[in-house]
């Protein structure tokens, strides 16, 4: 299934991914730091939604609340809660 995420308070604009029997593939983000954000996206690839969403929730970047780590968090929640 695929998803996509608009982001808020990051660099990055949008997040899209695709979810394969509870495994995330295909992260991509559009907007923001280009190489480290497909590293995250290869670091992440295989992974379960919900390891995802824990490993990554509550990653500051500098004095702001979120990131772009925190923000995949919140996409990989919101696609639990709405799957």
């Amino acid at each position: 299934m695929h998803y996509t995420y608009n982001t808020s308070g990051t660099c990055s604009k949008v997040i899209d991914f695709d979810v394969e029997d509870g495994v995330i593939v295909n992260v991509k983000f559009t907007g923001g730091c280009n190489g480290n954000l497909k590293g995250i996206g290869k670091l992440v690839e295989g992974m379960k939604v919900e390891e995802v969403a824990q490993k990554l929730k509550g990653i500051q970047c500098g004095p702001r609340s979120t990131s772009c780590p925190d923000q995949l968090a919140k996409a990989c929640e919101a696609y639990i809660n709405n799957k």
